[in-house]
């Protein structure tokens, strides 16, 4: 089994088999090969998917437990409904985190630059370090990232060598649009829209372009609002 899949499986695993279920890879396309093309699934073939039975088990470590926690709310399939609850749990658990070797998580990405025209075939890619090669200490980095991010603790999954000031932390925990007011630069009453100035756009270019039709492109990037209080 390939590395990725068996960490992905461990994770299910860690996840799902406490409360009595098993889950097995696959390949997309070994669904869709059993199906007319009305039902498959709308993704590559070699797109990794996962199958999750439900054992005797399940009936009194998940399913009896999720009825008593929701016994004030009307339920209309309780086992689908436990079903998709504890399958919401594996996504929280493997929302990935990225963690720097140096400054643990107390740093962020904060975008990518492209140089259109410039070409470096030669370059290779550099393997990033594992930071947290032990798999006890994954699944709490990971819990940690996922439910207890206010604490800023899964931040320390490696000994930073420098980490946010309380100042900062206190700023990246401040709304958006308040921020500017915790700064003293900004009324909290003020409309943020017209003291924060949009981002701008950056484009470097080459001097003298490899390519010069390639070379009409910017840098454009997608920002996501962050899961946690702020990068």
């Amino acid at each position: 089994m390939e590395p990725q899949v068996a960490e992905l499986k461990r994770t299910m695993e860690d996840t799902l088999c406490p409360f009595g279920f098993e889950v097995y890879p696959f390949q997309v396309a070994w669904y869709n090969a059993l199906l007319p093309p009305t039902f498959h699934l709308p993704l590559p073939g070699p797109t990794l998917a996962f199958l999750v039975l439900s054992t005797p088990a399940m009936f009194d470590r998940a399913l009896k437990p999720f009825l008593q926690s929701c016994r004030l709310q009307q339920l209309i399939d309780p086992v689908d409904q436990c079903v998709a609850y504890h399958l919401g749990r594996v996504r929280e658990h493997i929302s990935g985190v990225c963690i720097h070797p140096r400054y643990g998580g107390w740093f962020a990405i904060r975008g990518v630059v492209l140089l259109p025209g410039i070409e470096v075939p030669d370059l290779t890619p550099t393997k990033p370090l594992d930071c947290v090669p032990k798999r006890a200490d994954r699944i709490t980095l990971l819990e940690g990232f996922n439910f207890h991010w206010r604490d800023w603790t899964y931040r320390d999954a490696v000994t930073p060598q420098e980490r946010y000031s309380e100042e900062q932390k206190a700023y990246f925990s401040t709304p958006p649009a308040q921020r500017l007011a915790f700064l003293g630069l900004a009324q909290p009453s003020e409309d943020p829209s017209s003291t924060s100035p949009e981002l701008p756009f950056t484009t470097l270019r080459p001097k003298k372009p490899q390519n010069p039709s390639r070379a009409q492109g910017w840098l454009s990037p997608s920002v996501s609002p962050p899961a946690s209080p702020g990068p």
